[in-house]
């Protein structure tokens, strides 16, 4: 089957082909046709299955065909509005918009935060029928009167699930309120959860539900493997692996903003050029660093979490974790970046000895035992004892530094005397946690 016989304008067509796409992948075959009908989408694919086009490509077939009641309007009424979790995939869905559209007299547009507001507000001044938004930016525009969302008749939550993990649940819910109640609304995720289902319950109207694989599981394109290395050495093995098989477009994740800044000065010494993104890093920072990953000019990027949903680089053969995630779902978002769209890739976990309760975690979620191997002079010593994390998953925002560790040593008690315990009254109960984990994690993609 090709694209012309999913029933797409020959617009779209003649600008899907120049992109070099011949033949729909499975989402696309199933979702096209679902969304050109009208209804509600509740749609689940694994990354890299050509998820976007899945929307983007009816979305824009359905305006178009309506377009003509909204050619003499030049307010900023918003015709689609679509929300993603983090600035990057934000950039990237408006990106897939602007290239399937360009021969179609609709305006797409993209705001998020980390940049200046203003350029965004004199867009909106003008007609744009697309908007593609992070939730965060979006309420800033909607609380200072700059956005009219009274008109949209296509909503789609991409990547779902990762905006309810990062806590926009509420945000999503005062988007909502301020929509048509008469709209086509498309649920995209990529791993299911009683939170999809109980969001998809509330705003769906008979949706028709596609999955084009089974839930919580990775990509056959990739390879897994894990390396089971002492902590303190994991930045040594890290750098042998690289210079051993000349690795190059090498995506390393780690868990905290920290540990991905210090894992780049630490590979610099290793005459290894890398560089970082992270929510603490300015926007522009991010771009720059994308930029030169993708274009094959900057050897390794060092992600956190935030990186997971939205880099969408061709043929990526590398997917490194530095550190395993707190969250096991998120395994599977790291390693999709590699095996897209059919092509080979590798995922490569270095485990320490107090990360192997996360291991446990994430194997029991894909079903699947990862092969171990062992590189000669890096292999864990039988002595070593575990040092848990449980306080860091407990206490700590996933993308924060863990608090030290105290070097206090208990004092040893005298046998001759026996200690009577002393009562305190009127103390107050202390918190041992970092004050940013007492405040709540600060989102990054506002």
């Amino acid at each position: 089957m090709s694209f012309s016989h999913l029933g797409l304008s020959p617009e779209i067509i003649r600008a899907v082909t120049e992109r070099g796409y011949t033949k729909p992948t499975p989402i696309q075959m199933q979702a096209i046709p679902a969304v050109l009908s009208g209804s509600d989408l509740l749609a689940g694919a694994q990354t890299g299955t050509g998820k976007t086009a899945s929307f983007t490509l009816p979305l824009l077939h359905r305006l178009s065909e309506n377009s003509v009641k909204s050619t003499s309007n030049k307010s900023s009424a918003i015709r689609a509005l679509i929300l993603t979790p983090t600035r990057e995939l934000a950039a990237q869905v408006e990106e897939s918009v602007r290239d399937y559209g360009k021969y179609l007299k609709l305006n797409p547009m993209v705001m998020f935060g980390g940049v200046s507001i203003n350029p965004q507000k004199r867009l909106l001044q003008g007609r744009v029928d697309i908007l593609v938004a992070t939730p965060g930016r979006l309420l800033d525009h909607v609380h200072q009167g700059t956005v009219n969302l009274s008109q949209v008749e296509i909503l789609v939550l991409d990547e779902a699930d990762r905006m309810l993990d990062m806590g926009f649940i509420r945000d999503i819910r005062r988007i909502l309120s301020l929509l048509p109640k008469q709209r086509q609304n498309l649920l995209f995720f990529a791993t299911f959860s009683d939170k999809i289902k109980e969001l998809a319950t509330g705003l769906l109207d008979r949706p028709k539900m596609i999955e084009v694989a089974r839930r919580n599981v990775t990509a056959e394109t990739v390879a897994q493997k894990i390396y089971k290395v002492e902590r303190d050495r994991k930045r040594q093995l890290l750098a042998h692996l690289i210079r051993k098989d000349n690795w190059y477009q090498v995506l390393v994740f780690t868990r905290t903003k920290y540990g991905a800044d210090r894992l780049v000065k630490q590979l610099a010494d290793e005459r290894i050029q890398a560089l970082a993104i992270h929510g603490n890093k300015s926007q522009s920072a991010r771009t720059h660093a994308l930029a030169k990953f993708k274009n094959g000019s900057l050897q390794v990027l060092v992600a956190t979490d935030i990186a997971a949903r939205g880099l969408d680089i061709s043929e990526l053969p590398h997917v490194v974790n530095f550190d395993l995630p707190n969250v096991p779902e998120d395994y599977v978002h790291r390693i999709g970046r590699t095996g897209r769209a059919g092509a080979s890739g590798e995922a490569i976990s270095l485990v320490s000895v107090d990360e192997y309760h996360l291991l446990a975690d994430i194997e029991k979620l894909i079903e699947k035992r990862l092969p171990v191997e062992v590189v000669t002079n890096f292999g864990v010593t039988s002595h070593t004892k575990p040092e848990p994390i449980a306080d860091e998953r407990k206490h700590t925002p996933k993308d924060s530094p863990r608090p030290p560790r105290s070097n206090t040593k208990s004092l040893p008690q005298k046998s001759a005397k026996k200690s009577t315990p002393r009562r305190v009254t009127g103390s107050k109960k202390f918190d041992a946690r970092p004050s940013s984990s007492r405040r709540g994690a600060k989102r990054s993609d506002r």
